[in-house]
């Protein structure tokens, strides 16, 4: 099992589901997933961890107020106030100010340009998530954004994003966050396909060891196939709906040659 360690600033070091049926929502990922689920407890509002053989893979917790329920994703930052002070100044705008979570951490929330929501995580005592890049982990963070020059932009000017380019065509435009000879982060231009009616989002990437079979138990327990599975260069991919309306995408790494 990879443990995530040494996670560098401005990459995504965390990453939770708020929804509207926590206990239904537990059901399902433990199910489809083969998750664990520890509550927290009321001091936190029962706010809790999503975790893999005892290591912690993400969060999950009630919806505040009528927000959907949705995927969020989390860049690790130093200073989680003078980093959203920077994002505003940048063209972000604020969504929950900073706030401090006593032993945990601080966090806030910023729209980017293009009005992707993204959480910030200065860690004191929780670091994120405890492994990656393993089936049930966490492998991979994306955005799909109608207005890629400017998010690149945001990341590098907020962040310190180092980006290499993938792709530069209108059939495929897209960069990755780079660091310590790794990729963290990836960016895509969704202009042309993304639906009207989706806003601008990060997304998490779930490795599986099989795609079509998480596909099947996800509408086996009311969730959705969104898209796929199909095969791509990096894997077998599905994009998969929970039974409350939250995306998230699973991977099944190719065989190796």
């Amino acid at each position: 099992m990879a443990a995530r360690a040494n996670v560098p600033l401005g990459a995504p070091c965390w990453n939770d589901l708020g929804t509207d049926d926590l206990p239904a929502s537990v059901a399902f990922y433990t199910a489809v997933l083969g998750w664990e689920h520890h509550d927290y407890g009321a001091e936190f509002g029962h706010y809790g961890a999503f975790t893999l053989d005892g290591k912690v893979v993400a969060g999950v917790g009630p919806n505040p107020g009528t927000a959907p329920s949705a995927w969020q994703v989390y860049l690790k930052v130093s200073d989680a106030a003078a980093t959203l002070d920077r994002a505003v100044a940048s063209g972000g705008t604020a969504l929950v100010p900073v706030m401090e979570i006593p032993g945990q951490g601080v966090m806030a929330f910023v729209a980017d340009p293009g009005g992707a929501a993204v959480g910030l995580w200065e860690a004191r005592g929780h670091d994120g998530f405890q492994v990656a890049e393993e089936p049930g982990a966490p492998t991979w963070h994306e955005l799909l954004t109608r207005d890629y020059r400017a998010a690149l932009d945001f990341y590098q000017d907020v962040f310190g994003w180092q980006i290499e380019v993938q792709g530069d065509t209108n059939d495929f435009r897209y960069a990755v966050q780079t660091a310590d000879d790794a990729q963290w982060a990836g960016v895509m231009d969704a202009s042309a396909w993304l639906p009207e009616a989706m806003p601008a989002h990060w997304g998490v990437y779930v490795e599986v060891t099989d795609a079509d079979e998480t596909a099947a138990l996800a509408t086996a327990h009311g969730g959705s196939v969104e898209q796929g599975p199909e095969d791509t260069p990096y894997g077998r991919l599905a994009t998969l709906v929970d039974p409350f309306g939250a995306r998230f995408k699973v991977m099944a790494r190719p065989e190796p040659a």
